[in-house]
């Protein structure tokens, strides 16, 4: 027997408090039980979106929430400045084409980022840009964008600032309100280690004006209409109820953890886990700020991508992912993310050592856990 670990960059192990607490019988979700449930996870959510504005949950993945934010701000005809930098920033090009919205595409190659001052120069040279779409963790890629620099560009423009948060959120530092990130959305599958299903959008002041003018179609993600609810900690259409009651367990994981600390925390394991990835003569894929939710690491030459991550499932029961769109087989990711540990990422080292020397790759064996357990051994 192998004991299953599941260490992808999302979805990501759920707690036991979690598990529990969801596996308690259903309520309704027009009671006074759920009423007192959400009013606690409505301030636990403006805690962890580090913003005084409300948060709107949807029941459905990331993509859902990344499509509200747009349908909810923007309009046909408008244009908006997407920064292309992996396949979740192709995500957002094809989601704004869909609604007939015009893009122009800021890429930069896969790995790599896009810096503030190229969107500064974007929004001098192209007048009426409505708005600047962006991932703050790129996890095709193992990148971590300068959402800070951007929204410190955008502020002083017309141009909103909506960034994808999914594989940050309750993983890196990402400052709504202080920062000045008008969009924010999220999804309950990576840091909030909860299972996939439920969303999350948070909006500043300005982008809340700008669902007044947007005339793109929207009724299940009518964010106005779902705000009206929220304020009175109720619900419009059904919500994902057990994962909210997970929610709440996880909410107070975290509060009692510190925000900070959660940081700290992810920092450690990309630091020791990239160290270990270098230490076996591995290349990191992240040339950019890496993201503290997993490690992009590019498949030793002559290996296949594909079959290290095979090799982690059929040998040793461990769910890790690959690459994706133009980058599946060169790469593989290994996600430490949510609810991850020191010894999860000792684990995933020691695994990918034997996993390459079944590959036919030279391995000094221990060569990773070494490195990973120096960053571990550090002082804070």
């Amino acid at each position: 027997m192998k004991k299953y670990q599941l260490m992808a960059p999302g979805p990501t192990p759920v707690p036991s408090q979690a598990l529990l607490a969801m596996a308690q019988p259903m309520i309704h979700h027009r009671t006074p039980e759920y009423e007192a449930l959400f009013t606690e996870v409505r301030a636990g959510l403006k805690t962890l979106f580090q913003t005084q504005g409300d948060v709107v949950p949807l029941a459905c993945s990331g993509t859902g929430a990344m499509e509200a934010a747009a349908v909810n701000t923007l309009s046909a005809g408008d244009t908006v400045a997407v920064i292309r930098a992996g396949k979740f920033g192709e995500r957002w090009v094809e989601i704004c084409r869909a609604y007939g919205i015009d893009v122009v595409e800021l890429a930069a190659p896969f790995g790599q980022t896009v810096p503030a001052e190229r969107v500064a120069e974007t929004l001098q040279k192209t007048p009426g840009i409505k708005a600047v779409l962006t991932q703050h963790s790129e996890s095709s890629t193992g990148v971590l964008h300068d959402v800070r620099g951007f929204a410190a560009v955008t502020r002083t423009s017309d141009a909103i600032l909506i960034a994808d948060a999914v594989s940050s959120l309750a993983i890196a530092d990402l400052q709504m309100d202080a920062w000045g990130v008008d969009v924010v959305v999220a999804g309950s599958q990576k840091g909030l280690m909860l299972p996939p299903g439920l969303a999350f959008c948070a909006l500043s002041d300005r982008a809340w004006a700008r669902t007044k003018t947007s005339t793109l179609p929207k009724y299940y993600f009518n964010l106005a209409e779902e705000r009206k609810f929220v304020v009175k900690a109720e619900a419009h259409f059904t919500p994902a109820v057990s994962i909210v009651v997970g929610l709440r367990e996880v909410i107070r994981m975290l509060e009692a953890e510190g925000l900070q600390n959660v940081f700290r925390r992810h920092d450690r394991l990309g630091r020791a886990t990239r160290a270990g990835a270098e230490a076996l003569g591995l290349e990191l894929f992240a040339k950019a700020t890496p993201s503290p939710a997993l490690t992009s690491v590019v498949a030793p030459p002559g290996v296949d991508g594909e079959k290290i991550v095979a090799a982690f499932s059929k040998s040793h029961n461990i769910t890790i992912a690959g690459g994706q769109g133009e980058m599946k087989g060169k790469i593989f990711r290994l996600g430490h993310m949510g609810y991850a540990a020191e010894f999860d990422t000792i684990s995933a080292l020691a695994a990918l050592e034997q996993v390459l020397a079944e590959l036919g790759v030279p391995v000094d064996f221990g060569a990773s856990v070494r490195a990973a357990q120096k960053v571990f051994a550090e002082k804070p």
